[in-house]
């Protein structure tokens, strides 16, 4: 059996350092704030290259702080891309902002041609997706963002480590949002979230608002906020797998060349941007005949995903929006041709080609 996803493998190999990492907090008793989140997030805001990071309780949390942490809320408009996960514009629909969606290009992120014709006067910023593990075209964006005063908060959920000419994601916008959900490449053992910025303003008031909006002094409040804190004991296990995720990395990117070499002439595999570090979150190919190939895989226990087989637009809970079928073409397109192939650090060369052979006997080649 090949999973979408093997996050044991990984704790099997640190199991004896997550141990006492876990035993320590637990003797500390210092379960909510505390040193392994103070250092925490100060590794991780070094590994972003940014001069502030915070935890938070989820990735979901770690977007709507920042939304709201910038101003963002009734009246304004956000700009997003219809092919991500419904996070991403929920953010701005719970601030009572609304989202503004914009179609995908060949490489699943947002098609930058489509940001300036849905600029307007209401339009306050861009929520910018590194889809998959594939930064953006971020100098493109940033440079729209300038010219029109727009914040810009990057989704980096699915892309912790990943570059954009030699820069990490996170770093280039107003703020980078992060999520530790299990299977990402930087994965708690539960929920988690970060938020990395170089705005020290910014980074105070988020302070505050993770916490009840809650300053120095205890019990005295500056303002209403939220319950969403990254406890000390996820802290913990991130700050020992933050010391091998360069390395994690490296063995999706290795895969995925093993995958697209094997893949290439049979299904259409990940395209990549130029100066850019894809790290792998995911690696999805497409085909006409997805839902066939994904029954025929799992016969043969591999088991594989679609991210996302509706695209944001066609979602129940999006239909206020007024987008119809047919409004973005490409993200429909690849909801129904997208598939996720299994890839994790450590999958075997071995795994990934029983995976190929399995593809190659479903087309008869």
């Amino acid at each position: 059996m090949i999973p979408l996803v093997n996050v044991k493998r990984q704790h099997d190999l640190l199991r004896k350092e997550l141990d006492v990492a876990i035993k320590n907090v637990i003797d500390s008793s210092a379960f909510v704030f505390g040193e392994d989140l103070d250092k925490f997030e100060s590794e991780f805001a070094k590994f972003c290259g940014t001069k502030y990071a915070l935890g938070v309780g989820n990735g979901g949390d770690a977007l709507r702080l920042a939304v709201i942490g910038l101003g963002i809320g009734p009246g304004d408009e956000v700009i997003s891309v219809a092919n991500t996960f419904t996070a991403t514009i929920d953010a701005a629909i719970l601030a009572g902002a609304k989202p503004v969606l914009v179609d995908c290009d060949e490489y699943f992120n947002i098609d930058v041609s489509q940001i300036e014709k849905n600029i307007n006067k209401n339009t306050k910023a861009i929520i910018v997706v590194h889809l998959y593990g594939q930064p953006a075209k971020m100098d493109k964006i940033m440079k729209i963002a300038k010219k029109y005063k727009l914040l810009v908060i990057e989704d980096c959920a699915q892309a912790h480590g990943a570059e954009f000419k030699g820069k990490k994601v996170g770093s280039f916008g107003d703020c980078g949002c992060f999520s530790f959900y299990p299977g990402k490449n930087l994965g708690a053992m539960g929920d988690g979230g970060a938020i990395v910025t170089n705005n020290k303003k910014l980074y105070e008031k988020l302070q505050k608002l993770r916490f009840f909006g809650m300053g120095k002094h205890k019990y005295y409040h500056d303002f209403v906020g939220f319950n969403s804190r990254l406890d000390n004991i996820q802290a913990a296990v991130l700050r020992i797998k933050l010391r091998h995720l360069s390395k994690w990395n490296n063995e999706r990117i290795e895969a995925a060349k093993t995958y697209t070499k094997l893949l290439q002439d049979i299904v259409e595999t990940p395209k990549e941007i130029n100066n850019a570090k894809h790290v792998y979150h995911i690696y999805a190919v497409r085909t006409k005949n997805r839902d066939g190939l994904m029954k025929h895989l799992e016969k043969d226990q591999i088991y594989t995903g679609m991210h996302y087989p509706v695209p944001l637009h066609l979602l129940k809970a999006h239909k206020k929006l007024g987008y119809k079928n047919g409004d973005f073409p490409n993200a429909e397109v690849a909801s129904k041709t997208i598939l996720s192939l299994p890839i994790f650090p450590g999958i075997t060369k071995t795994e990934i080609e029983t995976v190929s052979k399995s593809i190659h006997k479903f087309f008869g080649k």
